[in-house]
């Protein structure tokens, strides 16, 4: 039995999931980065992508390996990936600093902000805003030279289509929340940010 969860454009939902318990994000429209955060239930203890990175020997992740915490404890499983394999570990959530660094004027929704309420709905009205496991999000590394120094990295549009998943297990008991990332200034979302889901699975 599926339960789904509805992302709207922009926003952002968070899920309480049991130790053991899988789950699928889905993006419904294609082309839609999202923002993927798991906190443990002592919440100082997170999912991390810097630590992930150690872990893994990788930059950007890849089916069957773990994410772990700022503890470094498996907290999610990759389990599958029913899409083009682009998923991002390098870029920050977006927030409201970035969008008036990119020239918006006055508010503007944020992964930042995205995180932040669904953990408050979650009980949790002070959370860290970790570094994001980005979803979709196609962000190559391009190296210019025989240098570390020398590599980039670049903006590029989702590779999605609609329907294309990722399905992961909880390794911990943990709050799980995914943005709908609101971008529509750089073009990783096409400039157009459409819908997501979680379907809890099992």
């Amino acid at each position: 039995m599926t339960t789904r969860i509805h992302i709207p454009a922009r926003e952002g939902r968070g899920v309480q999931v049991a130790a053991g318990g899988r789950f699928r994000v889905v993006d419904l429209e294609g082309g839609q980065v999202g923002d993927l955060f798991a906190f443990c239930s002592e919440i100082t203890e997170y999912a991390s992508a810097e630590h992930t990175r150690v872990h893994v020997n990788r930059l950007f992740p890849h089916p069957g390996e773990h994410f772990v915490t700022n503890r470094r404890r498996p907290i999610l499983f990759f389990e599958a990936d029913a899409s083009p394999g682009a998923h991002d570990m390098l870029c920050a959530a977006c927030d409201p600093t970035r969008y008036a660094g990119l020239g918006v004027a006055g508010w503007h929704a944020s992964c930042q902000e995205n995180l932040q309420k669904a953990m408050a709905e979650l009980g949790y009205s002070r959370v860290e805003v970790p570094q994001p496991i980005n979803l979709f999000m196609n962000i190559p590394v391009v190296v210019d030279g025989p240098l570390q120094k020398d590599a980039t990295i670049g903006w590029e549009v989702a590779l999605t289509k609609a329907g294309d998943s990722v399905t992961l297990r909880a390794e911990l008991e943990c709050y799980v929340v995914v943005s709908a990332c609101p971008q529509d200034i750089v073009v990783i979302n096409e400039k157009r940010p459409t819908s997501l889901a979680i379907e809890l699975l099992d």
